[in-house]
């Protein structure tokens, strides 16, 4: 019985790594910096930009960002939740 739990749990965790590895989870936010995900790993939310929904892109919330706050502060920008609001984040 415990080997065929350490089985299961084994194949878990292969397959949460190769899922994981594949970028499947990976965001479609924009880095606001050169485009790099390096320059911005660390990130916390600083502000929202534009109107109420937003109604553009990732690509156009960067520019609302980088527009409105400057960059830096901000590097990372992201249209996100429900109703869709453009959320600017800055470095950590």
């Amino acid at each position: 019985m415990a080997k065929n739990i350490n089985y299961v749990s084994f194949t878990m965790l292969l397959l949460v790594l190769v899922i994981a590895s594949t970028g499947i989870f990976k965001s479609e936010a924009i880095d606001c910096v050169n485009n790099s995900a390096d320059l911005c790993p660390l990130r916390v939310f600083y502000e929202e930009c534009g109107p109420n929904p937003y109604p553009g892109t990732d690509a156009d919330c960067c520019n609302c960002c980088k527009t409105t706050w400057g960059s830096p502060p901000v590097c990372w920008a992201v249209v996100e939740g429900n109703p869709k609001h453009c959320h600017c984040y800055k470095k950590l």
